[in-house]
């Protein structure tokens, strides 16, 4: 399934916009602030119901517009599906396929399988836990929808706890059969995340190892730890084991709330050890084992953002990405550059087929 048409209104900078693109390499090219990582969250849009860059919908609608509305045509085999996005200030957001709105949007989750790699993507080694349990969560969602309805009810069921926890501490009183109920459903559904986890991690690191290898050509050994109190214990007898310190914090100490994931190399932190260039080269690996993975699984080809990808790479690990993304192993790739030359060239030189795309003040020339 590939995206042969995108056309916008009012999103962000454009105005309006219609691209015809290839199947297969498309970039996106012009100085910073004409509006190429927009085109990217448009296409992000269309398989997350949501954007990337700023998850308020309003503040996606262009200055003094009443809406906007992205809109993908797809090729989906021999049929063709259409992808629609429309919001009106303050109106629901309308999201459909094929004229038909979901019921629910996490439904559309996975159906159009993409993965972004940005310069934000550094967070995920700088900031805190959550940052890397949304980015594990996100994967697996994308293959597994009961992981998704899992990850729902649990969040549900723990802010339902924690409130009763809040309200035990204001009413200064304490009722253990309430909590129990809240604690069977964590559990339940906790059990199935972190075992959901655990899978993933296995599964992932090899793939992950093999495209840090590729793209560095070092043989330094890439580790992911994954670090969950639920690896010390049964999960029920952990939640009973610190029921006066969550009575005494008024929240849940406990749970797969609470998991995160340690990035090593060679057996250091890449946080504390690791320099721009291996951190930059670790978070490209891990994305690219991120979309193999979910191919492998999904069976499904994935789409493959990336924006302003040349910082801190040098041109030989940059020529490693081009020919990984460019050998036909993935779905669709779209690209961002300031430069009008720079991966044009490198793909001419790798022979492989793309379309360039000229942006300049939210206006698109094809190249």
């Amino acid at each position: 399934m590939f995206l042969k048409q995108l056309s916008i209104l009012n999103f962000k900078n454009y105005e309006e916009a219609q691209l015809e693109l290839s199947d297969k390499i498309n970039c996106f090219l012009g100085n910073n602030g004409e509006g190429k990582t927009n085109l990217l969250d448009a296409i992000y849009y269309l398989s997350f119901c949501k954007s990337y860059f700023n998850p308020i919908d309003s503040q996606n609608i262009k200055h003094e517009s009443p809406f906007f509305v992205v809109e993908g045509y797809y090729q989906n085999k021999d049929k063709e599906e259409v992808i629609y996005c429309g919001l009106k200030r303050n109106q629901k957001k309308q999201f459909k396929r094929n004229k038909k709105s979901y019921e629910r949007l996490a439904d559309h989750i996975g159906s159009i399988p993409l993965v972004i790699i940005t310069p934000l993507d550094i967070l995920l080694i700088i900031d805190g836990s959550e940052t890397r349990r949304k980015f594990v969560d996100g994967i697996i969602s994308q293959y597994d929808r009961s992981y998704l309805s899992s990850l729902l009810a649990y969040n549900k069921a723990l802010n339902h706890r924690n409130l009763l926890l809040k309200s035990f501490w204001l009413n200064r009183n304490f009722d253990q059969e309430s909590l129990d109920v809240w604690d069977d459903q964590l559990v339940q559904y906790g059990n199935s995340i972190y075992q959901s986890r655990k899978s993933f991690i296995d599964d992932f690191t090899p793939i992950f190892q093999k495209y840090y290898t590729q793209i560095s050509k070092d043989q330094e050994k890439v580790e992911l730890e994954y670090r969950s109190q639920l690896n010390d214990g049964d999960f029920i007898d952990l939640l009973k084991e610190n029921i006066a310190k969550d009575r005494g914090n008024h929240y849940s100490n406990i749970g797969v709330h609470k998991d995160d994931l340690t990035f090593n190399l060679g057996g250091l932190q890449l946080k504390k050890f690791g320099s721009q260039g291996q951190q930059k080269t670790y978070l490209l690996a891990l994305k690219l084992a991120q979309a193999e993975l979910i191919q492998n699984i999904s069976k499904e080809s994935v789409t493959i953002l990336l924006d302003d990808i040349y910082d801190k790479l040098d041109g030989r690990r940059m020529e490693e990405l081009m020919g990984i993304v460019g050998s036909g192993d993935f779905g669709q790739v779209f690209i961002t550059d300031t430069s009008l030359e720079r991966i044009p060239k490198i793909l001419a030189k790798e022979n492989i087929n793309f379309k360039s795309f000229k942006i300049e003040q939210g206006e698109v020339i094809s190249v």
